[in-house]
C-alpha cells in the first residue's frame, strides 16, 4: 500500500475515532474527553490531507 493511501485511510480513522470520543465526552459531561475527542479529529483531518496531497505529488 502506497505512503499515501495509508495516510488518508489512517486519517479517517483518526477522524472516527476522534468523533466517538467527542460525542462520548458530550454525553458524560466529559469536557476533558470532548477535548480530546476533537483533537485527535483535527489531527486526522490534517493526516487525511497529507495523504491526498501526497498523492497528488506522485509519492
Amino acid at each position: 500500500m502506497k505512503s499515501s493511501t495509508k495516510d488518508q485511510a489512517k486519517g479517517k480513522l483518526h477522524k472516527v475515532k476522534g468523533k466517538v470520543k467527542e460525542l462520548a465526552g458530550k454525553v458524560s459531561m466529559n469536557a476533558e474527553l470532548e477535548g480530546k475527542g476533537k483533537d485527535e479529529k483535527r489531527a486526522g483531518k490534517i493526516q487525511q490531507k497529507v495523504g491526498e496531497i501526497e498523492k497528488v505529488a506522485g509519492k
